[in-house]
């Protein structure tokens, strides 16, 4: 792996070996921290919203879970 930094951006150079699920989580990651490098967000609002999240997923998809 080869990563080159500019003034505008980083550039990494990867293996045609890795592949490409792996390669897309990898992108996944690097897209949310990009996306909150500069949110400052206390823990225990992240953790309710997380419950809040879980709780209507959960409602929404139970019975196709629990017969």
């Amino acid at each position: 792996m080869v990563v080159e930094r500019t003034e505008n951006e980083i550039i990494v150079r990867l293996s045609p070996a890795v592949k490409e699920e792996d390669l897309q989580d990898f992108l996944n990651y690097a897209r949310y921290k990009e996306l909150t490098a500069n949110v400052q967000v206390e823990q225990d609002e992240i953790d309710k919203l997380a419950s809040e999240i879980n709780k209507n997923w959960w409602a929404e998809n139970r019975n196709k879970l629990i017969k």
